[in-house]
């Protein structure tokens, strides 16, 4: 699979963007696509998810604030950021992998390959 973001941008406290992720090549029924950030050195941390039946799940510090969504026919993923703060400046990447679960600090793959998209950088200025 191979995945593609967009999106990404500069913004000031309290805006929003919409990142994209494509998705070419997912040819299985079964998949969860998520989104991680991450800020230089410190780990990539999984924000937020959607699998093949559109179940979604959400980290604590996003939820309310971010809503992922997909458009199967366009193959594409979205994360609709709104209300945005300085500590979500961060490298954002979208991954897909047969199965997301959730823990207290994190959404993971599980149950086989991830592939990776390359980022798109989000800047939140206060």
């Amino acid at each position: 699979v191979q995945l593609t973001e967009s999106g990404g941008g500069s913004v000031q406290s309290g805006g929003s963007l919409r990142l994209s992720c494509v998705a070419s090549g997912l040819t299985s029924g079964t998949y969860c696509i998520a989104w991680l950030r991450q800020v230089p050195g410190r780990v990539r941390v999984g924000i937020a998810s959607i699998d093949s039946d559109g179940r979604t799940n959400y980290l604590d510090s996003v939820k309310g604030r971010f809503t992922i969504s997909q458009d199967k026919g366009a193959n594409t993923v979205y994360l609709q950021m709104n209300s945005l703060k300085p500590e979500d400046t961060a490298e954002y990447f979208c991954a897909a992998g047969p199965k997301c679960g959730k823990s207290s600090d994190t959404i993971y793959f599980f149950g086989g390959t991830v592939d990776w998209g390359h980022g798109t950088q989000v800047t939140v200025s206060s």
